[in-house]
């Protein structure tokens, strides 16, 4: 049987809401993106700080203590690259987040139909 997001909030956040990105953004901005690959691969097994919507999100998740009514999804621009440490800082924290898009630079918004987003979270 497929599953269904039939009933569950959808909420998609970025990374940067999620996790404490700020030192890696700045290298980010400063418009060399193979230095910010690079610096992510290299903290990949190092765990993100948590960043401004972390307790939100916690709080969110915890809603699932039965059935599941609330899924929440990265919706990023960052690359795959910063993605693994994501999911892996998400894991570490014990954040139940099974789906992501990382776009690489372009603009997420046209992601939020196909996610079924009901809310979209970012810095």
């Amino acid at each position: 049987m497929p599953a269904t997001l039939q009933g569950q909030l959808v909420v998609a956040i970025s990374s940067r809401a999620l996790f404490d990105f700020e030192e890696e953004n700045r290298l980010f901005e400063a418009g060399d993106d193979r230095a910010y690959m690079r610096l992510q691969l290299d903290r990949v097994d190092q765990p993100a700080k948590p960043g401004v919507a972390f307790s939100l999100v916690n709080k969110l998740l915890a809603f699932n203590a039965g059935p599941a009514r609330v899924e929440v999804v990265i919706l990023s621009r960052n690359d795959p690259v910063s993605g693994m440490r994501v999911f892996r800082s998400a894991q570490h924290y014990g954040l139940s987040i099974q789906r992501g898009v990382f776009t690489r630079g372009q603009p997420p918004w046209r992601y939020l139909r196909p996610l079924a987003a009901n809310l979209f979270l970012s810095t």
